[in-house]
């Protein structure tokens, strides 16, 4: 809907205001803002116009010196796009750069007026894009971030309650399984961090979602941590199916501990949808990390004890995912495993 809504307004304007019949690029300009960086789209539209700059302007010099033709062309584009290679340029600046560095080689001859067109139609097709993801037509921030983190963080968690009870059942092909189910979750957790940058974008400069801001800071905040969390659980599990395998001895507390994490998770997401202190997640954070304690203290294999020292890992990136500096989510779980 936006990209149709864009593509028609930008054309519209451009018609209207440039008195160009055929506003070709305006459209294109509107549509790429929106579609090829989602999460960065006022970066995008900078770049954008940037590429058209620079590309007009090295490619009319080089036409003026070498003439039009395909050596020329192929020495225009090299060129063109060798200077914002050197500047370490993000790819899609080297691309509109390249891109409008071909225009200019190849149809100077026929369009000899092309510039300036091109050049207004990419600043309204840009300002068209931006005005219709930031004030016509915004996302909403909050639905997004749901629609992806309801199902992706329920699925960290159920796979930790699982892990526990595969633990408890002393079930290593059960836990195997939960092992090659949370390899196959990588994208959808990695999903999380594309869409919460996304609506913090909105969040951050559309004045119809500025109220969301606070809510959407706690997930931008904490989604890297939850990531960090997710691969470091994934580790716990394998060496959880270790241990089971060479029949080490489980003490009840640990799978306790497994399962508490599994429940911060639930209670963090549902603590930074109502945009709460995550107090209660932490409390249950650091009662995971007293119960893996507990168990480190009695009888354990050399994998079980590896299993401890990963849930003290998890609990220390949920912990950062709250809020919480370096330090003192280290400390709390310093002295939450020594009992205190």
């Amino acid at each position: 809907m936006q990209t149709g809504l864009a593509a028609a307004l930008a054309w519209l304007v451009a018609r209207e205001t440039l008195g160009n019949p055929q506003p070709t690029f305006a459209p294109l300009a509107a549509v790429g803002v929106i579609g090829s960086a989602v999460g960065n789209r006022a970066r995008r539209a900078l770049e954008l116009i940037a590429g058209v700059v620079i590309g007009i302007a090295v490619g009319d010099l080089l036409v003026a010196v070498l003439g039009t033709g395909p050596w020329q062309t192929g020495v225009i584009v090299f060129l063109a796009v060798a200077i914002v290679a050197a500047a370490r340029s993000s790819g899609a600046l080297m691309v509109q750069t390249g891109g409008t560095a071909v225009l200019v080689a190849t149809l100077t001859p026929t369009s000899p007026d092309l510039e300036l067109p091109r050049t207004a139609n990419a600043l309204v097709g840009g300002a068209v894009g931006l005005l219709v993801v930031l004030v016509l037509a915004p996302l909403n921030p909050v639905r997004a971030v749901r629609r992806v983190a309801d199902y992706s963080l329920d699925r960290f968690a159920r796979e930790m309650s699982a892990s526990a009870a595969a633990l408890t059942r002393r079930d290593a092909d059960g836990a195997e399984r939960i092992l090659d189910r949370m390899r196959d979750a990588d994208a959808e957790l990695s999903q999380i961090t594309e869409v919460v940058t996304a609506a913090d974008e909105v969040a951050r400069l559309s004045p119809l979602r500025w109220r969301r801001r606070r809510l959407l800071a706690a997930y931008r905040q904490g989604v890297e941590h939850l990531d960090r969390a997710f691969r470091n659980s994934r580790a716990l599990v394998r060496r959880l199916s270790a241990a089971l395998r060479d029949d080490e001895p489980v003490p009840h507390e640990l799978p306790v501990a497994i399962e508490q994490l599994g429940e911060a998770i639930r209670i963090l997401h549902q603590e930074f949808l109502a945009a709460h202190e995550p107090l209660a997640a932490r409390e249950r954070v650091l009662q995971a990390v007293r119960h893996a304690g507990a168990a480190c203290r009695q009888d354990m294999g050399f994998s079980g004890t590896i299993v401890v020292s990963q849930t003290r890992l998890v609990a220390n990136d949920i912990l950062r995912a709250t809020g919480l500096p370096r330090d003192t989510a280290r400390r709390m779980v310093r002295h939450a495993a020594a009992g205190n």
